[in-house]
C-alpha cells in the first residue's frame, strides 16, 4: 500500500543532526501543532530543502507519516528565511526564547492556529529589526493569554474589588492582581497604570506589534508579572532565559 504524501506549512523550531547524515526538526504548525520531523541524508544533499531546516525558518513542507509520530520530510518550499535574526546577538537569543517557550508550553500534536500566527509575527518583528523590549513584553502577554494562563488584572483576585487609583500587588500563586487589604505582606508592588497598560493592550491583534512604546516602570513590573505566571506553569526553566539574563 502507498502511503499518502501531505502538504503544510511549518515554522522550524528546532534542529538536530543525527547520525552521519540525516537531521531531526522540532516543527511547528497551524494544523497539527508541534511534530518531530525526520529529514533522511539531508546533510549530504542540499538539493532537496537547502537552507529550509535551519531555525525559524518558515517553509511549506511534504511528508509522510513514518514510524511512531515522526514524520519523513520529503521536500520544502521556502516561505521566509528571517535571515535578520542573525544580523544581532539579542534578536537571536530573543527567537530563541519564545521558540523554547511554545515548545515547553504546548503539548505535541495539540494545534493552536493563534499562537502560531503569534510565533510567526514576533519572530518577523525581531528580524525586521523591531524594538526588543516591545517584541518580548507583547509576546509574553499574549502567550499567557492564548494559553488561558491570564491572571487578574484589573480587580482584586480574591475579594474582586476593582481597582480604581489605588496600590497593588501582584501573587500570581493567589491569581493575580490584589488590594492590599487582601494582599497583606506579599506580592510584587505594581502600578495601576502597568496593569492597565497590559489590559490595553490585549484588544488589539495578537499579530500586531508595530506602534506600541512602553515606559521604563511598565516594563520592570510587567517583567515581574510575566516572570510569576511562567514559572507556575513552565515545567522548567528555559535554557534561552539564561543567556538573556
Amino acid at each position: 500500500m502507498v502511503q499518502q504524501s501531505h502538504s503544510c506549512e511549518a515554522l522550524v523550531l528546532r534542529h538536530t543532526n543525527y547520525g552521519e547524515a540525516d537531521i531531526i526538526l522540532t516543527l511547528f504548525t497551524a494544523e497539527y501543532g508541534l511534530q518531530q520531523g525526520f529529514a533522511k541524508s539531508a546533510r549530504k544533499s542540499r538539493k532537496r530543502f537547502g537552507a529550509v531546516l535551519e531555525p525559524f525558518t518558515q517553509a511549506v513542507f511534504q511528508w509522510k507519516l513514518g514510524r511512531g509520530s515522526f514524520w519523513l520530510l520529503q521536500d520544502a518550499e521556502l516561505i521566509n528565511s528571517r535571515f535578520g535574526l542573525r544580523d544581532s546577538l539579542l534578536r537571536l537569543a530573543l527567537a530563541s526564547y519564545g521558540v523554547e517557550l511554545v515548545g515547553l508550553l504546548l503539548e505535541e500534536g495539540q494545534p493552536h492556529l493563534h499562537i502560531f500566527e503569534l510565533l510567526c509575527s514576533y519572530l518577523d518583528y525581531l528580524a525586521a529589526s523591531g524594538d526588543e523590549t516591545t517584541a518580548r513584553l507583547l509576546f509574553e502577554l499574549r502567550l499567557i493569554y492564548l494559553l488561558g494562563y491570564m491572571p487578574h488584572l484589573l480587580h482584586c483576585s480574591e475579594c474582586l474589588k476593582i481597582f480604581d487609583h489605588e496600590d497593588i500587588r501582584f501573587d500570581a500563586a493567589r491569581g493575580g492582581s490584589l488590594c492590599l487589604a487582601c494582599a497583606g505582606f506579599t506580592g510584587a508592588v505594581v502600578d495601576l497604570a502597568t496593569i492597565g497598560s497590559l489590559a490595553r493592550s490585549l484588544k488589539v491583534s495578537h499579530r500586531q506589534f508595530e506602534g506600541f512604546s512602553f515606559g521604563q516602570k511598565t516594563v520592570h513590573e510587567a517583567t515581574l508579572i510575566f516572570k510569576q505566571v511562567l514559572e507556575l506553569n513552565l515545567p522548567r526553566q528555559p535554557k534561552s532565559l539564561k543567556f538573556l539574563s
